[in-house]
């Protein structure tokens, strides 16, 4: 066995269960049948996030978000979700509009890296709203590979003797065969995700093109996934490369084609984050009532992520940011 210490202690709440056992009996209820799992956004969004659920959000910063979920759990005014802050920049802005969250476990958020903080982010955390838990980027990574594997906890030295420590619900423990101190990093279990990707196929296969960051460990953490892809292809392309789907069908339960699905992030190989856009979500931040009518015409006054794409521009401003992406395929 693990030995707890007594001292010193951390202060934060744990807002989901580490209990593997609990998970694994709700993931043993899933269908693993090959079933065609294209919907609409509105529709995964209305069958898969409810209220009170703790969600997580793929990607990384503004990299290969799932901006046409996000956007729709705001329209459909989901409320008393818990949150995962795994560098979540535009992510976290967007939700925090909408007021969706009340709890977060944090590493990186209110920050949009270089382009400055989120003033209305920054303002909602600090109203007291939100009950905060604090993590590095990495303790909370390691929580979704503890909850991969099927633990209800990893074992790890980050973080030890630091007031990030303090403020988490990490514990420390003795190592039972070497009788060093480490730190256990509770496992975490969504109760529902979203993964960007650049090609799935009907049933939910999917693939990216280029680094998956945490998304592998948190398709397999959620107990519901929805997948938003660039493209639906067929399971003939995607088994033309199997190493690349590091997101199999059975852990998928909704397929959703979002062309420029990431938009105003970046989308790897693709097309390049809106750097005009994301300024001018700063700008209207800076004020409450900006704000609103900011969401009411970008957001609450739009069907779905094809009208939003519309008012910025369409085609024609897609193509012009696909120009910008250095990586982009030739």
């Amino acid at each position: 066995m693990f030995e707890t210490l007594e001292s010193p202690t951390s202060q934060g709440e744990l807002f989901t269960s580490p209990d593997a056992d609990e998970a694994r009996a709700f993931f043993a209820q899933k269908s693993r049948a090959m079933t065609d799992k294209r919907m609409s956004v509105s529709e995964a969004v209305s069958r898969f996030v409810h209220d009170g659920d703790y969600f997580a959000s793929g990607g990384f910063g503004g990299v290969r978000i799932a901006t046409a979920v996000l956007h729709e759990i705001v329209r459909q005014r989901k409320t008393g979700l818990g949150l995962s802050g795994h560098t979540a920049t535009h992510d976290f802005q967007i939700l925090a509009a909408g007021k969706c969250f009340d709890r977060c476990d944090i590493a990186y958020v209110v920050g949009l890296e270089r382009r400055g903080l989120s003033p209305n982010a920054r303002r909602y955390l600090e109203s007291g709203a939100v009950r905060m838990t604090e993590w590095s980027n990495a303790t909370l990574g390691w929580r979704y590979k503890a909850a991969a594997m099927g633990v209800p906890f990893l074992p790890a030295r980050s973080v030890l003797g630091t007031d990030t420590f303090k403020h988490s619900a990490a514990k420390e423990i003795i190592c039972p065969f070497t009788g060093q101190k480490l730190l256990a990093i509770p496992a975490l279990f969504p109760d529902v995700g979203v993964v960007h990707v650049h090609r799935a196929d009907v049933y939910g296969n999917a693939q990216v093109d280029g680094i998956s960051v945490a998304d592998y460990d948190v398709a397999r953490a959620c107990k519901r996934l929805i997948v938003t892809t660039e493209r639906i292809v067929s399971t003939d392309q995607i088994r033309e490369n199997p190493c690349q789907t590091f997101i199999p069908y059975w852990l998928v339960d909704a397929v959703c084609e979002v062309r420029y699905g990431s938009y105003p992030g970046n989308m790897p190989y693709e097309y390049f984050s809106d750097e005009e856009h994301l300024a001018e979500w700063l700008e209207a931040e800076k004020e409450e009532s900006r704000l609103r009518v900011f969401m009411d015409k970008y957001v609450y006054g739009t069907r779905n992520f094809t009208e939003y794409l519309a008012l910025k521009g369409g085609e024609v401003r897609m193509q012009a940011l696909r120009e910008l992406e250095p990586l982009k395929r030739r």
